[in-house]
C-alpha cells in the first residue's frame, strides 16, 4: 500500500509539470485550484456549502501543518477542521499536492518592496534571502514539503520576480541570475530546515544548543585522536566545537560567501 501510495504521488507530480509544459484548450494547462489562486477561474458554480472557499481550505490546512507538523495534513483532516466532507474539498483542491503548494505559496507570502532604483545588487539580494528566510522561519513546516515544479503560484512567482529585479544591472545573462535565485534560495532552506532539525532534536532531548554542543565535543575528544583526526582535534583544541555559534553566524557565513562568488562574476562584467 505505502509503495502504491509513493507511485500515485509520483505520477501526479508528473502530470502536474506535464500540465505546466502544455497549454490545454487554450488555457494555462495549471491546476484549477493554482489557477484560482491566480484569480483566474471562479469558485465551483455549485457547492456544498457557499461559506467554503479556496482561502478558507489552505488556511485551515495552514493552521494544520503550523500546531501538528506537515505530516498531520490530510485532505480529510482539513475537512474535519473546516466541519464539512472530505469530497467537497475536492470540488476545490484535486490533489493534496496541489493544497501543498497552496500552503508553500501561503507560507512564503508577498516579497517585500523594491528593489529600489538605485539599490546596489548585493543589497537588494542579501534583503531578498534574509526575508525569505524570515518567511520560512515563522512557518518551518513549509520546508517538509517537497519541490516538485518550478514556481507556480502568485507568491512564488511574486518573490522570483523581485530578486530578478535585484540582479537586473549586474550584467549577467538571464539563465545566470535564475541560477543564482535557485542557489541562494537553496541555501536558504537549507539552513532553515537543518536549524529546524537541531532544535526538534533539542527539544527532545531536553537540553539546550548549548549542552547539546558541548556533549557532542566531548563524545568526538573520546571517539578521535590527533593522529588519525588532526583537523578535528585542532578544532577541538581551539575551543570551536563546544558552543554554539549566534542563531544568525551560521547563515551570515554561508550567504556572504555565495553573494562573495556571485560578486566574482559579476565584476568583470562591470
Amino acid at each position: 500500500m505505502a509503495v502504491n501510495r509513493e507511485e500515485d504521488r509520483r505520477t501526479r507530480r508528473t502530470e502536474v509539470l506535464k500540465a505546466m509544459a502544455t497549454e490545454a484548450n487554450g488555457g494555462t494547462g495549471l491546476p484549477t485550484s493554482i489557477e484560482a489562486a491566480w484569480g483566474l477561474k471562479e469558485r465551483p458554480a455549485k457547492g456544498p456549502r457557499p461559506g467554503l472557499t479556496l482561502p478558507r481550505i489552505v488556511d485551515a490546512a495552514v493552521k494544520l501543518a503550523a500546531a501538528d507538523g506537515l505530516g498531520a495534513v490530510s485532505m480529510s483532516r482539513v475537512a474535519a477542521e473546516l466541519g464539512v466532507s472530505t469530497m467537497s474539498l475536492y470540488r476545490y483542491v484535486s490533489a493534496k499536492d496541489e493544497l501543498l503548494l497552496l500552503m508553500e505559496d501561503a507560507a512564503y507570502g508577498p516579497p517585500p518592496s523594491g528593489p529600489g532604483a538605485d539599490e546596489h545588487w548585493r543589497t537588494g539580494m542579501s534583503g531578498w534571502a534574509w526575508a525569505l528566510r524570515g518567511a520560512l522561519i515563522r512557518n518551518p513546516w513549509a520546508v517538509r514539503i517537497p519541490i516538485s515544479t518550478p514556481p507556480c503560484t502568485p507568491n512564488s512567482v511574486a518573490w522570483m520576480e523581485h530578486g530578478l529585479a535585484c540582479l537586473r544591472d549586474t550584467g549577467l545573462g538571464e539563465g545566470a541570475k535564475i541560477s543564482i535565485l535557485m542557489l541562494v534560495s537553496g541555501f536558504v532552506r537549507n539552513e532553515v530546515r537543518l536549524a529546524a532539525d537541531l532544535q526538534d532534536a533539542a527539544r527532545r532531548s531536553g537540553n539546550s544548543p548549548e549542552q547539546s554542543m558541548s556533549a557532542w565535543a566531548r563524545l568526538l575528544e573520546k571517539l578521535t585522536d590527533a593522529e588519525r583526526y588532526p583537523a578535528v582535534t585542532a578544532a577541538l583544541r581551539a575551543g570551536e566545537l563546544y558552543t554554539p555559534g549566534g542563531p544568525d553566524d551560521e547563515f551570515i557565513f554561508g550567504l556572504d560567501r555565495i553573494l562573495d562568488g556571485v560578486e566574482a562574476l559579476v565584476t568583470p562584467r562591470g
